[in-house]
């Protein structure tokens, strides 16, 4: 160890790590791995609290104990820590909704749609908060628009299949896929603070307006003001 500072990165300070009795403590070893997994971590509880724009390599590396070449050795920068932290995320919660939409009746499906959103927000709110912040790097990482636009193209499918039985244009279904995920999305964001009413009556209440909306649907929807266009 030089100047405090472990082979591994870690840094030490000498009263913290000594014994009542004067011994230096034994200091915990992690694999590359192991750090990068702690970096991680860190990073997404500090990118969810702060922001991108707020947090530091300094902090990183000072909440992880280690010092900042380590950070820089793991992702080339803070940049890179963030990149990787919302790859993760957005994979996260696109596998959780795709799961969810598997087979069974179309309101089903919308029901599961919302409630693997609602999941997602319930279990992974750090996530979440960093996927609809805005950042100055998010043309290379995605940004939470895109992702709900993947999940859109997911429900065109299912939407395109019901306008057909029901004799709409199914042309019609992406604009309605965008719609309706769109709505669910912004609900997520208003309940990701709020968390009232409880998850189920959420959901229950999205679908209650996105089916019933759906079901009333005129076939060719015409405007009651003056304005045409």
């Amino acid at each position: 160890m030089m100047d405090g500072v472990a082979s591994d990165g870690s840094t030490s300070s000498t009263d913290k790590n000594r014994s009542p009795g004067g011994r230096r403590a034994r200091r915990v070893r992690m694999t590359g791995a192991e750090r990068r997994e702690q970096l991680l971590d860190i990073g997404r509880t500090l990118f969810a609290e702060k922001g991108f724009e707020g947090t530091s390599v300094e902090e990183i590396a000072a909440k992880a104990g280690v010092s900042k070449p380590v950070v820089y050795e793991h992702f080339g920068g803070k940049e890179g820590l963030y990149a990787v932290v919302v790859d993760r995320e957005m994979r996260q919660l696109l596998d959780m909704v795709t799961g969810a939409l598997t087979a069974g009746h179309p309101r089903e499906l919308l029901e599961q749609a919302a409630f693997a959103l609602l999941d997602y927000i319930e279990t992974y709110t750090d996530g979440f908060r960093i996927l609809v912040r805005d950042s100055p790097v998010a043309q290379s990482t995605g940004t939470f628009a895109s992702l709900i636009s993947d999940i859109a193209t997911q429900v065109e499918d299912i939407l395109g299949m019901e306008f057909k039985n029901r004799g709409f244009d199914p042309k019609l279904a992406p604009l309605y896929a965008q719609a309706l995920v769109g709505m669910v999305a912004l609900t997520g964001q208003w309940w990701v603070d709020a968390r009232r009413p409880k998850k189920a009556e959420v959901a229950a209440h999205l679908v209650n307006l996105a089916w019933h909306g759906l079901d009333g649907l005129e076939q060719k929807p015409r405007l009651i003001g003056h304005r045409k266009n």
